[in-house]
């Protein structure tokens, strides 16, 4: 089977379009966690510590606290769904660019804190073709260990959801 058939996909429930620039702009190194904010992760995290499936879980919830944590901070509480190049520079809006860039930025924070047992980042994955009338996407991914199957970890697919 080819590599790329082996990717599955683990929805977040929550959509991004073309964010703010300095929502663009997350990292894991300037990415600004507070104690409380390692606290909170760190807990939801812990609930995953039993197995890949568990843990995928826990991601999909810690990903959920991370846009709902940064969501008032860099305006984006308004943003809908499946936000693409039709919804042009709206800055309450992400891309699946802007999507893929704060989730894979998130998950190596987790990575570097140690938060992941099952899993690894991968790195974030492309498709659609332009020519064939498809708008191209891309989304995070994290390596199961165990198996070196590829998730998906895609939070464009709905609109924001508020706490």
């Amino acid at each position: 089977m080819p590599r790329a058939a082996s990717i599955v996909t683990l929805v977040v429930g929550f959509a991004f379009a073309a964010q703010p620039l300095s929502a663009m702009q997350l990292t894991p190194q300037q990415s600004d966690f507070t104690a409380a904010d390692r606290k909170t992760l760190t807990q939801i995290m812990a609930a995953g510590k039993a197995s890949a499936v568990a843990e995928r879980a826990a991601i999909q919830k810690a990903v959920l606290w991370f846009d709902k944590r940064m969501g008032p901070v860099i305006g984006t509480t308004t943003r809908v769904a499946r936000a693409d190049i039709r919804n042009r520079a709206d800055a309450s809006n992400y891309d699946c660019w802007d999507s893929t860039r704060n989730v894979s930025s998130l998950l190596l924070v987790l990575q570097q804190w140690g938060l992941l047992k099952h899993h690894t980042v991968g790195n974030p994955r492309y498709r659609g073709n332009i020519l064939a009338m498809q708008l191209p996407h891309n989304t995070a991914v994290i390596v199961e260990k165990e198996s070196r199957i590829e998730w998906a970890v895609d939070m464009w697919t709905t609109k924001y959801l508020p706490v």
